[in-house]
């Protein structure tokens, strides 16, 4: 008999997370996020370039300080699709493939959004102070065992 192992909702909408991933347009970093209130599916969103302009796997990437700043994140794509769609997201969950940058956080915060859920920590530990500070749930779904102190 072949048992079939169901997946929590965490992994269920990280999985979606990752497939969401796959329409980024930045070959340096693929990033997807959903955000998700009462188990139910609000907004998508991939880092890609702004509407209507050429994308980095198009026309190159556009690099300020090691960074490429062609794209969107991910993370303000979401928010910006609820948005544009009409769409509540106030108190809901948001899971990303990659920890938020500063300025992502920033949005999510400003956003309401409650719970940060990510797969990877990338790169800026202001958001575990400040996700105390504000009482959003900063989730780490990396699988790596706890540490004592955030990521270096």
């Amino acid at each position: 008999m072949n048992e079939r192992i169901r997946v929590s909702w965490d992994e269920y909408f990280m999985n979606i997370a990752r497939e969401v991933a796959t329409r980024s347009t930045c070959s340096r970093k693929h990033v997807g996020a959903v955000i998700v209130r009462d188990r139910t599916i609000l907004s998508t969103g991939y880092n890609g370039s702004v509407r209507g302009l050429p994308h980095c796997d198009d026309a190159g990437h556009m690099m300020e300080d090691g960074h490429c700043v062609r794209t969107l994140h991910a993370e303000a794509n979401a928010i910006i699709q609820a948005a544009k769609n009409g769409t509540r997201i106030d108190g809901a969950a948001i899971y990303v493939t990659a920890s938020p940058c500063w300025s992502c956080f920033k949005t999510i915060a400003n956003a309401g959004l409650q719970k940060i859920f990510f797969g990877e920590f990338y790169r800026d530990q202001r958001i575990f102070e400040m996700s105390s500070e504000l009482g959003i749930a900063l989730l780490d779904l990396s699988g790596a065992p706890p540490a004592s102190t955030p990521p270096a």
